[in-house]
């Protein structure tokens, strides 16, 4: 059309379409209208989506949480509304994997988390690590455990040290709210941790068996991996805080407040992983 009135006038548009001079004008522009008006109201839309996520959610993300509150927006033109706004997502850093130091004599565990199908339902699997925050007050050692089927975080634990009780009380956490049955499968690396006689007596006292990565595969723990390069963006970015305390505060509430309850998941179809389970639970009842 814009190439028609190049190179014809209005008039000529008109009379050959028998339509008025004003309506062929109201015409051309009643999409446009219309579209910059839905724009306006998409952009306040997506500004605050944006903003309730913490500044993490690129277009995809931002496009599924509109749908599921009812307002259908295709994700280019979400795209295009975000670099109008100036919005960026927090970008997760390179991955550089790290393998966990294990020369222990310590015995190991069999990597059972290869020969398994995956989860179907929450507690058939579970999967933990370590990882370390940078705090001004120095190093703050973090250990998780996700369950592999839903991806909640259903147990952590933070202190100063890397000694033993840092991956046990997250243990201890995981098993007195979820209570999983016999025979989970908890998969880790082969630190020193996991492999010590007081964890694995912790496991088989809750008839869990122990899985570990071959040696020197970080991405036989690629899950947790994916969880650590998450949390570390969304949570801290180029943050520092100032104490160890402040950095568990901050951890209990990303954890706890946005990534169990509300953050979507694109392996889950853009669900949280609360609502993974919870709409897991509907469908089975």
């Amino acid at each position: 059309m814009q190439k028609m009135t190049k190179d014809y006038c209005l008039t000529e548009l008109a009379e050959a379409l028998e339509v008025s001079r004003s309506g062929f004008h109201a015409h051309r522009h009643k999409d446009r209208g219309s579209r910059l008006q839905r724009d306006k109201q998409r952009l306040a839309a997506i500004h605050s989506v944006f903003l309730e996520s913490r500044r993490s959610y690129g277009s995809p993300r931002i496009t599924w949480a509109l749908r599921k509150a009812g307002e259908p927006c295709g994700k280019n033109r979400v795209a295009r509304l975000m670099r109008e706004l100036g919005l960026r997502a927090k970008q997760k850093r390179r991955f550089r994997p790290q393998t966990t130091d294990s020369a222990h004599r310590l015995p190991v565990a069999d990597n059972w988390l290869a020969r398994m199908p995956a989860p179907d339902r929450p507690n058939q699997i579970w999967i933990g690590d370590i990882t370390s925050i940078l705090t001004a007050e120095g190093w703050l050692y973090l250990s998780a455990i996700l369950d592999a089927c839903s991806r909640r975080c259903v147990g952590w634990h933070a202190e100063d040290s890397l000694s033993t009780s840092l991956v046990t009380r997250a243990w201890k956490k995981a098993w007195k709210s979820r209570r999983p049955g016999p025979e989970l499968l908890h998969h880790s690396d082969r630190g020193v941790q996991y492999a010590s006689g007081e964890f694995n007596a912790l496991l088989h006292s809750c008839g869990a068996v122990a899985s570990m990565s071959r040696k020197g595969q970080c991405y036989d723990n690629a899950m947790m991996e994916s969880f650590w390069a998450t949390l570390k963006t969304e949570c801290f970015g180029s943050f520092l805080p100032k104490t160890k305390q402040g950095a568990k505060i901050v951890i209990f509430d990303y954890i706890e407040c946005f990534y169990n309850r509300r953050r979507l998941h694109s392996g889950l179809h853009y669900q949280s992983p609360l609502d993974f389970e919870n709409n897991l639970a509907n469908l089975n009842n």
